[in-house]
C-alpha cells in the first residue's frame, strides 16, 4: 500500500512539472508584448548606431562594449516567462520587428537573433529552469554575447579582425551581455515583481527570491 502511494505521489509530482513547463496563454501575451516592445527599442538603438559606433574609431573591437543592448529581449524573457524556449522566443520575434521596423543589418538580424537567444537559453536550460539568481541572469547575459561574437565573426562574418583583436571584440560583446543584458534584465525583473504587474507569471515573487538563491522546485500556476 506504502508503495503504491509512494508511485501515485511521484507521477502526481511528475504531471505537475510537465504541466508547469508548458506555455500558457499569460505567458504568450506577456512574452510578445515583451518581444515586440523590445524590437521597437532595437529599431531606434539601430538608428543611433551611427552615432554610437563612431565613439569606439580610437579601438573599433571595443564597440561591442555596448552591443549587450541587442541583448537583453532573451534573458528578460527568460526570467520572467521561466519556461523553455523563452530565451530564443523573445530575442527572435525582438529581431523580427527591428528587421520589419527598417535594419541596416536587414534578415541577418535573425540569425542574429537566434544564436543570442540561444546562447542564454543554454544557461538557463543547465539549470533546469529553476534557478534565476543574480549568478544565472549574468552568465545567461555572458553566453549571449560570446554566441552573438561568434555569429558576428564565423556564422554571418561582419569582421575581419586578427586572432587578438577578434578576442578582445568577443570578450567586450560578453562583458556588455553580462551587465546589459544580465544585470540589468535581472534588476527590472524584480522591480516589475513588486509592482504586482506579473501576478500571473511564474516570476510574480522574483522580488522575496534571494539574489543568490538556491534551486527550488517548479509549482504550477
Amino acid at each position: 500500500m506504502n508503495s503504491s502511494s509512494a508511485l501515485s505521489r511521484a507521477s502526481a509530482r511528475s504531471a505537475s512539472a510537465r504541466r508547469s513547463m508548458r506555455w500558457s496563454v499569460s505567458d504568450i501575451v506577456v512574452a510578445s508584448t515583451l518581444a515586440v516592445a523590445s524590437g521597437v527599442i532595437f529599431w531606434g538603438w539601430n538608428l543611433s548606431y551611427h552615432f554610437v559606433g563612431s565613439l569606439f574609431a580610437f579601438y573599433p573591437p571595443v564597440e561591442t562594449l555596448v552591443h549587450g543592448m541587442w541583448l537583453f529581449p532573451a534573458v528578460l524573457g527568460a526570467l520572467i516567462i521561466r519556461k523553455p524556449g523563452a530565451a530564443i522566443y523573445c530575442e527572435m520575434v525582438a529581431a523580427a520587428v527591428s528587421a520589419l521596423l527598417g535594419s541596416q543589418w536587414g534578415l541577418t538580424v535573425l540569425s542574429s537573433g537566434f544564436m543570442q537567444g540561444l546562447g542564454a537559453e543554454l544557461i538557463f536550460l543547465a539549470v533546469m529552469y529553476r534557478r534565476f539568481s543574480i549568478e544565472i541572469a549574468l552568465l545567461g547575459g555572458a553566453a549571449s554575447g560570446l554566441t552573438g561574437g561568434i555569429t558576428y565573426h564565423w556564422i554571418v562574418p561582419m569582421y575581419a579582425y586578427a586572432p587578438l583583436e577578434t578576442a578582445i571584440h568577443i570578450g567586450c560583446f560578453m562583458l556588455s551581455g553580462a551587465i546589459v543584458a544580465g544585470l540589468l534584465p535581472w534588476l527590472g525583473t524584480r522591480a516589475l515583481a513588486a509592482t504586482g504587474v506579473l501576478g500571473p507569471m511564474a516570476s510574480r515573487k522574483a522580488h522575496r527570491e534571494s539574489p543568490l538563491g538556491r534551486t527550488s522546485p517548479r509549482r504550477d500556476l
